[in-house]
């Protein structure tokens, strides 16, 4: 049978955590560490061998020319009726299987590195005190990477938005983790509650899908008699679809930090580095790109104008996150707001696609999903070598660094390489999927293209504008050498994962990805061409350059003023942009003054004085009765006596004035 391993993928993880789970506390950490590794380990082996199979040994259909969905299984959980069935299965389509490379090469890099990073934040917050924390951080992982993997691989809307839940919990689970410190806590609420709420719009959305198409499935290819469904529904009810694909990018919205729903991801940083890079840059937060991907055949056939709704609140939200990325202070938090950009860059490549025509209107599809297996990789860098930085230093926020390129080589390469490709350079990764991003942009609209131009631009200034910051600023420790630790490189389990991420980022942009991955399924040339640069890439390249060398001019030199009175000339400004222009406080506003107020108070004072007020009202008119009658009860057989004689009268009394 072929694939007849697959449900392996979704066990071994689910197994190891249940071991670390339940045994963890009994196990040494080492052990517990090296059981979970070894298990993504034997995941990434797995899937990387089901891509060779899938796109080299199987290969493209020879008469249609398109990859196959390949269903492996599909067995049905829970069946009310026929139309209310929820089946579990795992399906392999081209952006799966992408997808299952990106999840378990990102896990499996985090788990090595998390060795090294791990022993020492467990020393620093000294949980033996209370708790076997790294046991318990390699558990929370297990179950993440399975949750993920449920994801990418269902067969039907109702499966992906099961484990789309179960992801939202390890999110928890995992930002939480150093649950002593109280803004762990409250970053790990804010994160489960934004996105809850925005997830409700994504079951309302399912809701509307399914009951009137009747199905959950949303494959094409693998169940083709949903196109004449939805062709039937759209005919006869027109506001359905649209409405249902919106609801369910609102959840998407959420999942992936999209304005206005991006508060909680900044916040986020508060759990372990290693979290920030497997979850918050490279697998959970494309859960929504990854869901407009899968959808993406019905939003451009029958909602095409919601899409390009899409595009344009993803648009936005690149500019707001990079102006704020150019004057954040935590360096994880910068990394944050880059994300938010770059995750809207694949929505709006998404959302400019009109057709599923390969080389006309389809160009954004594929341009997405390059971008987004690309950019996990030199994110995922980017932010170990944060961790790297972090734990040496002791400290997220730039003052307390400077100068480390003479202490920590290996990192100081590694993060040049990270900055270098993300901000779209050539030969670099990020060159590649970004530039057809933006061509897809001024396929689309003129305006657009240069809007995202002006961004990409923004990008190279914010992140070289870190790295220099970081690596050649007045170094913190060369202040007072002798009251402060001299910096050093990490150990080999901690840096060997960023030279591997470092390699990849270099040159995964050299993959023919079009080949693979395209709107139609068929092969697609444009993406094969790097070679050949167009005056799209020209223009990309420039505004690289003229972001890199603004912030080499501005960030370069250890004493140079120009930072210093640019933010004097505009302190409004930048204290709008380093506090995330108020969206936090206007959110806060709303909840407090306005939902609270409004809404919450007087449900809650309905609750208490009527829901609350009637029930106590009725125990205590039964306990007053009582309280009445119990002297009826004394057991006196003379007061039984009388009463009995005294009803007895007035029973006949009664009777003689009905009968008269």
């Amino acid at each position: 049978m072929e694939y007849s391993y697959a449900f392996l993928i979704l066990l071994l993880p689910f197994l190891s955590f249940l071991v670390l789970g339940l045994l963890g506390m009994k196990m040494k950490k080492q052990v517990a560490g090296l059981i979970g590794t070894i298990m993504l380990g034997s995941l990434f082996a797995m899937s990387v061998y089901t891509a060779y199979e899938y796109f080299f040994v199987i290969g493209r259909d020879a008469a249609t020319g398109m990859y196959p969905t390949v269903t492996v299984f599909n067995f049905t959980w829970l069946k009310f009726t026929e139309l209310l069935t929820f089946n579990i299965g795992f399906r392999l389509t081209p952006i799966s299987v992408m997808m299952l490379i990106v999840i378990t090469t990102v896990s499996f890099m985090v788990h090595i590195y998390s060795f090294g990073y791990m022993a020492e934040r467990d020393e620093h917050y000294k949980f033996e005190e209370y708790e076997h924390g790294f046991q318990r951080f390699y558990a929370y992982l297990s179950l993440f990477t399975m949750s993920m993997l449920g994801l990418v691989v269902a067969t039907n809307i109702f499966q992906m938005y099961m484990f789309w839940e179960l992801v939202g919990v390890c999110s928890y689970l995992l930002i939480g983790f150093y649950y002593p410190k109280h803004a762990a806590v409250h970053a790990s609420k804010k994160a489960f509650i934004v996105t809850r709420f925005a997830d409700l719009f994504f079951l309302i959305g399912i809701l509307f899908f399914s009951f009137y198409v009747g199905t959950f499935n949303y494959d094409l290819n693998a169940n083709p008699e949903l196109i004449g469904k939805l062709a039937s529904v759209a005919k006869e009810y027109a506001w359905v679809l649209p409405t249902a694909l919106f609801l369910m990018f609102i959840g998407g919205a959420g999942k992936s930090a999209m304005f206005p729903l991006h508060i909680w991801l900044p916040d986020a940083m508060e759990g372990p580095t290693p979290v920030s890079a497997l979850i918050h840059a490279a697998t959970m937060v494309v859960a929504g790109v990854y869901q407009v991907a899968s959808l993406f055949p019905i939003w451009v056939e029958y909602a095409p104008e919601q899409l390009h709704w899409v595009a344009y609140i993803a648009a936005f939200t690149a500019f707001y996150a990079a102006a704020v990325a150019c004057a954040q202070r935590d360096i994880k938090r910068g990394l944050a707001f880059s994300t938010i950009s770059q995750i809207a860059y694949m929505l709006v490549a998404l959302g400019v696609c009109y057709a599923l025509d390969n080389h006309e209107g389809g160009l954004g599809y594929m341009a997405s999903m390059f971008h987004l297996f690309t950019h996990a990789m030199f994110k995922a860098l980017l932010f170990l070598c944060s961790g790297a930085i972090i734990v040496i230093i002791g400290s997220n926020f730039k003052e307390y660094m400077g100068g480390l390129h003479k202490y920590m080589p290996i990192t100081n390469a590694c993060f040049l390489i990270g900055c270098i490709a993300i901000s779209g350079v050539w030969p670099f990764a990020g060159f590649f999927s970004k530039d057809e991003i933006v061509s897809a942009c001024f396929e689309f609209s003129p305006f657009l293209g240069w809007f995202m131009t002006l961004v990409s631009g923004m990008t190279a200034f914010y992140m070289f504008r870190l790295y220099y910051v970081i690596f050649w600023g007045q170094s913190y420790y060369e202040l007072d050498p002798e009251n402060r630790k001299r910096p050093a490189e990490v150990p080999f389990v901690m840096w060997g994962p960023l030279v591997f991420l470092a390699v990849i980022s270099i040159f995964a942009g050299w993959i023919p990805f079009g080949h693979f991955v395209s709107a139609t399924g068929q092969s697609m040339e444009i993406g094969l061409q790097h070679f050949e640069f167009s005056s799209v890439a020209w223009f990309s390249l420039l505004a690289a350059a003229i972001g890199i060398g603004l912030a080499t001019w501005m960030y370069l030199p250890k004493y140079n003023p120009v930072p210093d009175m640019l933010q004097k000339k505009m302190p409004r400004l930048h204290k709008a942009a380093l506090n995330r222009f108020y969206i936090d406080d206007a959110w806060q506003f709303f909840t407090h003054k306005i939902v609270f107020n409004c809404f919450s108070k007087p449900i809650a004072w309905f609750d208490r004085h009527v829901i609350d007020g009637t029930f106590n009202f009725m125990a205590w008119g039964a306990q007053e009765a009582g309280e009445t009658i119990r002297p009826w009860q004394s057991g006196d057989v003379r007061s039984y006596a009388s009463w009995f004689l005294t009803g007895t009268i007035a029973l006949t009394l009664i009777l003689l004035c009905i009968f008269s």
